[in-house]
This record gives structure tokens, sequence and C-alpha cells, in this order.
């Protein structure tokens, strides 16, 4: 039996296995220091910052996605921000991907917000490829900015002087 079921506080070590293994595909794998206390902080403590969904077959979760409610000030909109969409290599190919952004984008849908809208790597081809086939447009006019680290608490020094 397949499903799309919400994760609950008992699935934090399986969260936490499929942040790695995303990070690992991505090549990023030096950059998780999440732990289990900040997952249940953060997703299922008082105020969540964030929500995650798994795909399920014969209940051994398969493919997860971790997402959060955003605001387009264009729009006047809330949205849904795909965070991470990761499905074990060994199920790949199956749809299970695309049923989890089927899912969310009725969520989206359902909500009345204006849009889903996530990141992928300029390296992944298969994923581009994939988004290509569903519809999704790229924003090239964009770039990603981020500050976290040094830069981040240099920058907030200058504000709170």
């Amino acid at each position: 039996m397949e499903k799309i079921k919400s994760a609950t506080l008992k699935d934090i070590p399986e969260i936490l296995a499929f942040i790695k293994a995303l990070a690992v595909y991505e090549k990023l794998e030096s950059e998780v220091v999440v732990t289990e206390d900040l997952l249940l902080k953060y997703l299922f403590g008082a105020s969540p910052f964030a929500e995650v969904i798994f795909y399920e077959i014969d209940s051994k979760k398969v493919g997860f996605a971790l997402y959060f409610m955003n605001f387009s000030t264009f729009l006047g909109l809330p949205g849904i921000h795909l965070e991470d969409l990761f499905v074990l290599p060994k199920y790949r190919g199956r749809g299970i991907g695309k049923k989890l952004l089927c899912y969310l984008a009725n969520l989206t849908v359902e909500k009345g917000y204006g849009r889903l809208e996530w990141s992928v790597l300029d390296w992944n081809k298969p994923s581009i490829d994939f988004y290509r086939s569903i519809g999704a447009v790229p924003m090239n006019e964009w770039t990603a900015q981020r500050l976290t680290g040094n830069s981040l608490k240099v920058l907030a020094n200058i504000f709170s002087k």
C-alpha cells in the first residue's frame, strides 16, 4: 500500500536520515549540522517553522518533502516553499517525487495560496529535466543570496550598535 503522510514526533530520526541522505546526494554532507533536538524544537515545537511529509510503500518511508509557508508581496498571497524533496535511489523512476509535488500543489490550491516554489542545484540535470516536464519555470533572472555563520553575525552586529 502506498500513501503520503505527515511526519510526527516519532519520525524525527527518519527525517534526520533523509536530510543526511539528501546532503550526500547533493555533495553537501559537510554542511549538515542539524540534530534531532533541533528538529524537535523547530518542526514540532510551540511554533513549528516547517512541515514534513513522507511517501510510504508498505509502511516503509521511501521519499520525503520538507516545506514551509512564505508570502508573496506581489501576489498578496501566501505560498509554499519546498525546501527539500528526496526519494531514496532504489525507488526513483516510480513517480514518487511527482506524487509528492502533486500533493503540495493540491495543498497550495486548496488553501488558496498563490504559488509553490523551490530551488534546485544547477548541476542536478535529472531533477531539472523532471521539473521542466511538469511545467515548472526557471527563474533565471533571480539568484539566491544567503547569509550564514560569521557573515550573518557581522551584519547583525552592525544593527545592534
